[in-house]
């Protein structure tokens, strides 16, 4: 299933793509695609018949595919061409951090540079969505029980406040509007292998980020078992897995015709395979 929220910021419904690719509106069967929800109600979802659900007309506004996110983890330096990029050592173990929660939006709402901002960069990275409460997973094999489904996640970020500025990288990666998430949650039998997935990312249709989750250090269900060791996991929650080769942090100075830090103007696409694409266009603050 694909699993989309539609509408207005902050009054968004339930939806579910039907197998024209087009939004039916699943109001009449769950109040929305939430952590409740997720762990409740994905098999009321699954018998519901979508053909005879009301059919949304036009091209509404996505908004994020889970709502509520009150615990969005990230892995850093997930993926071995990437670190190698930053010139960094291959993690012994997963590289663990947190996004704010209210930085989530919708997967083609503006990434709006926050004020300050002279590095502003993108990731194209594969997310996960807890669908079970989760503590001590007692094995890796385990792990993908607890998993309700898949995103595409932009992990933007600010360099010189991650890196530049002292203390945790939360500071670079919590800015207004830098976690979209969507454009729908997959649930996790549709996507048979997570460690294949085509993915890329482009800035004005120059192809930016190439690659595969196949380059990915600690897989799906290694992430999911670790961070269970450390901390709560509960339905709802987001873990967006790090990135392939291809940020601007790993290419200065540019090596692409224009620079490469984002700008206002610049139009981001990012695409994982099995998860659909985003858009997102660069503003200034307001």
């Amino acid at each position: 299933m694909k699993l989309v929220r539609f509408g207005p910021a902050g009054r968004e419904k339930p939806g579910i793509i039907d197998s024209e690719g087009k939004i039916r509106d699943l109001s009449r069967i769950v109040p929305d695609i939430n952590g409740e929800v997720l762990a409740k109600s994905l098999p009321k979802i699954k018998k519901a018949k979508i053909n005879r659900l009301p059919l949304v007309k036009g091209k509404p506004r996505l908004g994020p595919c889970v709502s509520n996110v009150r615990h969005f983890i990230a892995i850093g330096l997930n993926y071995a061409d990437h670190a190698a990029e930053t010139g960094s050592a291959i993690p012994k173990e997963p590289i663990i951090f947190s996004k704010a929660p209210n930085c989530v939006s919708g997967p083609n709402d503006p990434i709006m540079v926050p004020k300050g901002s002279t590095k502003l960069d993108y990731e194209l990275e594969l997310a996960i969505v807890i669908g079970r409460r989760a503590r001590y997973i007692p094995s890796e094999e385990e792990a993908l029980r607890y998993v309700a489904g898949y995103c595409i996640c932009n992990d933007v970020s600010e360099r010189v406040f991650q890196a530049e500025r002292g203390g945790q990288w939360m500071k670079g990666k919590g800015c207004e509007t830098f976690g979209p998430l969507g454009p729908w949650l997959v649930t996790r039998d549709e996507i048979k292998n997570t460690q294949n997935l085509r993915m890329e990312l482009t800035v004005n249709d120059e192809v930016r980020q190439s690659g595969s989750t196949k380059t990915m250090i600690f897989s799906v269900p290694y992430i999911v078992w670790y961070c269970s060791q450390f901390f709560v996991l509960d339905p709802g929650d987001v873990i967006t897995t790090g990135t392939p080769p291809g940020v601007a942090l790993g290419h200065q100075p540019p090596k692409w015709p224009t620079p490469g830090w984002l700008k206002p103007g610049d139009v981001v696409k990012l695409a994982i395979e099995g998860l659909g694409e985003q858009a997102q266009k660069v503003v200034p603050f307001k």
